[in-house]
């Protein structure tokens, strides 16, 4: 009769012990999910971010060029890109040297975006 309570005891505690590693492991397994769902999400909210962003600065360069199509879609890209890079707060000798641009023709490309924040503020007074 002992040996029977002690074979008892001895596998009782061999499964307390299983169980605890099996959750552990499930534990781990959950955490791996919920963190690979978050840098999906995250992921996907720097893409949304970046196209929201594109979209706001073609808005604004189609505004200021009175909606004519002028330009090639390169010289769309570099004014997007320049004006981005404006909008973040480098200064013209930076985006010029990114650009591979004189900081004179930064200056020209920028001059109308930044003509209007002075009428604005201008007339705020």
């Amino acid at each position: 009769m002992g040996w029977v309570i002690a074979i008892l005891f001895g596998s009782a505690v061999v499964l307390l012990i299983l169980s605890f590693l099996k959750t552990a492991q499930s534990k781990s397994n959950i955490e791996q999910q919920i963190d690979q769902v978050t840098f999906t999400l995250k992921n996907e909210i720097h893409e949304l971010q970046q196209q929201i962003r594109n979209i706001e600065l073609d808005a604004e360069i189609t505004a200021k060029q009175s909606g004519a199509m002028s330009g090639p879609s390169e010289e769309r890209l570099l004014l997007r890109e320049v004006l981005d890079l404006h909008k973040r707060g480098y200064s013209n000798e930076s985006i010029a040297l990114k650009k591979q641009l004189t900081p004179k023709e930064v200056d020209l490309m920028l001059l109308p975006y930044s003509a209007n924040k002075g009428e604005r503020s201008m007339v705020a007074q």
